[in-house]
Order: structure tokens, then sequence, then C-alpha cells
């Protein structure tokens, strides 16, 4: 479309059809991210793991949510060395992202059909048990060509990997394949955020238990155990790569101060319009359910966003909002397009102001952690919660 404007139009034209897409693109609500956030973040990272220690980025479900390919892109720059998605379909978008590192797809592909796209578009899929091995091993020598893929051991997360007690004789069955090249083992922690839990302790020594005899068989894999939560508790959880998400976007899945202590930066911010201000007497009430009843008489501002949008209703009448430095209640249900503010303390919120429902304004800044502590949520899903109907723009 862009190479169409150029060759059809005159310059200042072009111009004007940018700007007008610019000015949609921020009518009703959008989300901005910062590219420069993710690739500090990854920066940092990589400076706090092993010298020897690769860093995988994270940026299955779109990247959390922030664009997978600006988020792949940033994160290479900032030291990045591997990327993790969940499906083949990520895998695929980010090869046609011009992205050529490696490309682990972490979620289970059962079909010979996915592990042959994975052949031709140079991506390492996970297996997680003999099954899906012989398949690439019939699609590999079938092309003449070899494949590359990592397995998944189940260490006491019970979802994907084979079990501990087959994982050394499954190793030793793929590790003599002609066409199947083992990189990687690695298995993912399922209590690494809550420090009190002995879970995570009895998860590393089952699989230090693994490494040590692989190592004892001279086998030489990138063995790798650690998420975001595990790589900012243990050095011991490193070992030759760790895979980061959430720490990537801005933010500590273990302790709140440590995204300070760090320098982590939120790279999201999610604004909005106000798109309607009216005055109501007391005693009114607001809202699918009159859940609120205006208490005096109240100034209100109707803004554009809704939970069709990934602003979850159990919010409803907890969160507040960003507008020049200052909060804004929000009040009444949050319905499915509109949300509404009580600005009667805020003469300065009119039509077409510009609110902030995450991120920063000025010096103060509403996280996806208070979001969650309102409405019983994790951050990942309020992250991901954000439907495409939000235009993503990036911030240079």
């Amino acid at each position: 479309m862009q190479n169409l404007i150029d060759t059809k139009f005159a310059p200042e034209l072009i111009k004007e059809i940018k700007q007008v897409d610019e000015a949609v693109l921020r009518q009703r609500a959008w989300i901005e991210v910062e590219p420069s956030s993710i690739e500090t973040n990854a920066r940092i990272l990589s400076k706090f793991i092993p010298e020897n220690c690769l860093l995988m980025a994270v940026v299955k479900a779109d990247g959390y949510g922030h664009g997978a390919a600006t988020v792949a892109h940033a994160a290479l720059r900032g030291g990045a060395d591997n990327l993790g998605v969940a499906t083949l379909q990520e895998g695929l978008d980010l090869r046609r992202s011009a992205i050529d590192c490696p490309i682990l797809v972490l979620g289970n592909l059962t079909k010979a059909e996915e592990l042959r796209a994975c052949l031709d578009w140079d991506l390492m899929p996970t297996i997680s048990s003999l099954r899906e091995a012989l398949l690439c091993q019939k699609i590999a020598e079938s092309n003449g060509l070899q494949i590359s893929v990592h397995l998944k051991v189940d260490t006491g997360m019970t979802r994907l990997g084979c079990d501990l007690k087959d994982a050394l004789a499954l190793i030793k069955t793929v590790h003599d394949f002609g066409n199947v090249e083992l990189d990687g083992v690695y298995s993912h922690l399922a209590l690494a955020d809550d420090e009190s839990s002995p879970v995570t302790e009895l998860q590393q020594q089952r699989f230090q238990h693994l490494v040590g005899k692989l190592n004892d068989c001279g086998y030489d894999f990138c063995f790798h155990l650690a998420n975001s939560a595990g790589t900012l508790r243990d050095i011991n959880l490193h070992y030759d790569m760790v895979r980061v998400g959430l720490a990537l976007y801005g933010y500590s899945p273990i302790n709140q101060d440590l995204e300070n202590d760090l320098g982590l930066k939120p790279a999201l911010s999610v604004k909005a319009r106000v798109t309607l201000v009216r005055d109501v007497p007391e005693g009114v009430g607001v809202s699918y359910g009159h859940r609120f009843i205006t208490k005096r008489p109240s100034r209100l501002a109707v803004v554009g966003i809704g939970y069709a949008d990934g602003v979850n209703r159990a919010l409803s009448g907890k969160i507040s909002v960003l507008s020049n430095n200052k909060f804004l209640p929000q009040v009444g249900s949050i319905t499915m397009d509109q949300l509404v503010l009580d600005a009667t303390d805020h003469p300065d919120v009119v039509v077409g102001s510009i609110v902030t429902l995450l991120g920063k304004d000025g010096n103060s800044c509403i996280t996806p952690k208070q979001w969650t502590d309102w409405c019983g949520s994790i951050p990942w899903e309020v992250l991901c919660g954000f439907k495409h109907r939000l235009p993503r723009i990036v911030i240079r």
C-alpha cells in the first residue's frame, strides 16, 4: 500500500495522507510501543547473565501484545541470540520479517506438514516424544537435509515434555538419528516466581541430574531451564541459555522493586481519547447495572475503549487513568467499547483529551501488576489481552 501511495501521488499529498493515517490510528484508542525500551531491557539482561550464557527473547503471543516483529528486531539489537515462539505461524511471521537468527517453536507440533514447514523455514521444533522425533527424521531424510530440534523434558510442570524417567533413553535414540540434530534439551519451571516454594529447587535438582548423566555420556547440548523469574532469581538456573519473556518487556515477575534495581523499562502504553463530557446531578446511575451512583453533582467523561479492546470488565470501578499526570477514577461498569471516568475534579479534561490506562504520564505510571491486583489476573494475561483493533503505534 505504501509503495502504491509513493508512486501515484505527489510528495505533498503523500505527507498529507500519512498525517491522516496517523490521526486515524489515534482517533479512539491505541497502544504505543517503544522498541528502544525493549532494546535497553535486552542489553540489561544480557549483562545480567554469564558471558557464556545465551539470551532467548520470548516473543510469543505477538510479542506479549507489543508486536512480535518490532520486539524481535529490538531484542536482537540489544543482544538477544535466539527467539522463542509458541506456534508455527508465529515463527513463519518472524522469518517473513527478515529475521534470520535461531527460532525455537516452544509448542508441540504433531503433524508432518508442520514439521516440514520448520525444515523449509529453518525453525527449530520442540519434540516431547519419539513420535515427533521419528516424523522429523523421516521428513529430513526424504529431503536429504538435517533438521535441528530441541527436546523438552518434564521436571515438574506436568505439561509438555517427555517423562523424566524416559529422557535419557529417548535422547540417546534421537541422537543416533542421521538427519535429526538434537541441539537443545530443556525444561520449564512451574513456580519460579514463588521464592518460598521448594518446587523450583526440586525441578532444578531433577534437571541437573539429567544434565550430569548426559555430560557423562559425552553429549554437548544447549541446556536451558530458566524463564524470566528463574533468570532473575538464581544464577544456578541459567545453564547455557535463558528464556526471557516478561522481563524483556520491562517487568519483574518476582520482585516489583527489582525492575527499578535493574533499570528495566516498560515498553508499552495504552491510551484513549475522551469522546464525550457531560454533567449529571447527584443520585444518577452510571453504565450497565447502575453499579455506580453519583454521590454529588458530577462531570463524567466517556472514553472510547472497553473490554472488547482488552480492558477486563472485572476492573470496573477499580482502576484509574492518568491525564496530565493526575489520576481520574473509572466509574460504573466497563462496557464492550467504552468506559466512564469521574472528571469532576479535573476541569482540563475535555472532548479529545488523551488519557493513559497503562504506562507513564509525567512522573506517574500505571503498571499491569496494578491491574492484576485489582482483578485477580496476572501481568502476562493483561499484556496479551489487548485486541488487534487497538492500533500499535511504534514510537521511535
